[in-house]
């Protein structure tokens, strides 16, 4: 399919934001991908037009059963001011095993990202040149078929917005504190926690607030079933280092398959390190803390990349890790990945997409 680009005009051009406030997800580029499927018909009409409102009936369907599905990724600016994309593909493939849980179409992901390309191209200049700020990709699918009844919708609409967001540590690489809930849930197997659909972050909101409340970053979720096996935080994949050896909870089916938890398992093992995916209950986390054997934890995931975690508030008591220090493997993990993203270091596995490609 051709993508049809319509520039916006002059005047409904933006005021570029201060790249030293950017924050995440408060500003938006001037244009935005549109591309809409009819049952019978599939995908049609790729357009890169003016960042705009939607016009929805209220009887869309994505409103009133939940059928929609998002990505997150970023654009980076490389020290040769060339634009650089990290593992799209996989995003995309992503987001068709969420569109399959969902009963939703599947795009063609060649099709998808040539014009995501054109899309990025014609708003490069927000693409921050300030150190560790990027370019926020989000890919969204939403039902758009005017009807009521739970089953699929025959109309969808694939969007793709872009947002510029700084630098995730702009204070500094340093460890966050993460609440354990043993109290809420956030998916089970056999549900739709291995995928990106917005019903599971709505899900999660209540305990995020009442962990900030009482000064922690995030969640760290447990199983639905036990309250005992960890599973991943609100934003992030988890991993542990325990007596050498680097442990993260399996894909069970109610964790979702992090891009930066792959890449992260993929150099660990390039490095020689012994990588486990197995179950891990958060009281052999705590026995291994207090046995001196727990030797850093630390969460992955597209915003934060590499987030060394400090501390757990786990049923009253807070437990300290490391000495509330960052790792040396949470550091080592978070400069190669963050060197191969910005194009300074090798990229042995073929990740990055330059946007000229």
């Amino acid at each position: 399919m051709n993508v049809k680009i319509t520039p916006a005009q002059p005047e409904d051009l933006k005021a570029k934001p201060d790249e030293a406030s950017l924050g995440f997800g408060k500003y938006f580029t001037d244009h935005m991908l549109t591309m809409r499927y009819r049952h019978g018909e599939g995908w049609q009409a790729p357009e890169v037009k003016k960042y705009e409102d939607f016009s929805l009936a209220p009887s869309a369907m994505c409103l009133h059963y939940g059928q929609a599905i998002f990505e997150g990724l970023k654009a980076y600016r490389g020290s040769d001011d060339r634009i650089l994309l990290f593992r799209p593909q996989d995003n995309l493939r992503r987001m068709n095993a969420s569109a399959v849980r969902m009963c939703m179409p599947e795009i063609d992901i060649e099709q998808a990202l040539a014009a995501m390309k054109e899309l990025i191209a014609l708003d490069q200049d927000w693409v921050p040149r300030s150190p560790g700020a990027t370019l926020y990709i989000r890919p969204t699918m939403i039902a758009t078929e005017a009807a009521l009844g739970v089953r699929p919708a025959k109309e969808y609409l694939f969007f793709v917005i872009l947002s510029p967001v700084g630098a995730y540590y702009p204070e500094g690489f340093n460890p966050v504190k993460i609440y354990v809930s043993d109290t809420y849930v956030r998916a089970v197997r056999g549900g739709v926690g291995a995928v990106k659909t917005a019903g599971n972050y709505a899900a999660s909101i209540k305990a995020a607030m009442e962990a900030q409340a009482l000064g922690y970053t995030q969640v760290l979720w447990l199983d639905a079933v036990e309250h005992r096996y960890v599973e991943e935080v609100g934003t992030m994949n988890i991993f542990f280092k325990i007596n050498g050896q680097l442990i993260t909870p399996p894909l069970s089916g109610s964790i979702l398959p992090g891009i930066t938890r792959d890449s992260v398992l993929q150099l660990a093992k390039d490095w020689g390190l012994d990588v486990v995916e197995r179950p891990i209950a958060i009281d052999e986390v705590v026995a291994a803390n207090e046995a001196g054997s727990l030797q850093e934890v630390f969460g992955t995931g597209t915003a934060a990349v590499i987030s060394p975690v400090g501390s757990l508030y786990y049923q009253g008591q807070t437990i300290t890790l490391n000495q509330g220090r960052t790792g040396e493997l949470s550091q080592k993990m978070f400069d190669v990945l963050q060197g191969i993203q910005y194009g300074h270091r090798p990229d042995p596995h073929s990740w990055v997409v330059p946007l000229d490609r």
